[in-house]
């Protein structure tokens, strides 16, 4: 039983050393975001997971768009997948078009292709290679959100809720804005600072 316990503490902090060596490869920080809140967009193009180009317009939902930029390796992200596609199940229905975007440097598109497709992600990803438009956002983390109105202008930034482990016990902030926006709402300048994983960039 002791040797068991030795074994199970020393994967343990094998696991936790590599996660937190993993969040600490990042590569450059974040530059200043070139777009603030209550400011327009501007349109760019990227590609999907097939290679095939969107712009921002072509995405643009009836009511909105909501862009998280997210990881494949990024524990903090992959525990938001499912919460990621309820939001893209629940919010297309009312007419907001939910983006993911990959920023990072060390996913190849096979594999932002592979994972979507054994998580369940259904809604359209996006390969953002040289992390142009996550250094456009400014964003630094994955997940983090920004939402757009029907007329691409950045109506609100931040991250998707308050907990990543306990999805019933937390405060839902972004669906709360969601709720906010589409019922006509002032929502605040932003949500609460996004928290997880690095976005690992270009020249690190």
């Amino acid at each position: 039983m002791r040797k068991l316990a030795i074994g199970m503490a020393t994967l343990a902090v094998t696991a936790a050393a590599g996660f937190y060596a993993w969040r600490a490869y990042s590569g450059p920080p974040a530059p200043p975001p070139q777009v603030s809140v209550g400011e327009k967009v501007a349109d760019f193009s990227l590609p999907d997971t097939q290679g095939q180009p969107h712009s921002l317009a072509s995405l643009r939902g009836n009511a909105g768009t909501l862009l998280i930029f997210i990881s494949t390796r990024c524990p903090v992200s992959n525990n938001y997948n499912e919460r990621m596609e309820a939001l893209h199940r629940d919010y297309s229905a009312r007419g907001i078009r939910v983006v993911g975007i990959n920023p990072n440097r060390t996913e190849p598109v096979e594999e932002v292709r592979r994972h979507a497709q054994e998580k369940g992600l259904t809604f359209t990803i996006l390969k953002d290679e040289g992390n142009r438009i996550a250094d456009y956002f400014g964003a630094s983390v994955t997940p983090e959100a920004y939402l757009l109105d029907t007329e691409d202008v950045l109506r609100y930034h931040g991250r998707l809720d308050a907990d990543q482990h306990e999805p019933a016990l937390n405060a839902n902030e972004l669906r709360s804005a969601l709720d906010t926006f589409l019922g006509g709402g002032v929502l605040a300048e932003t949500g609460k600072k996004a928290f997880g994983c690095t976005i690992k960039r270009v020249g690190g």
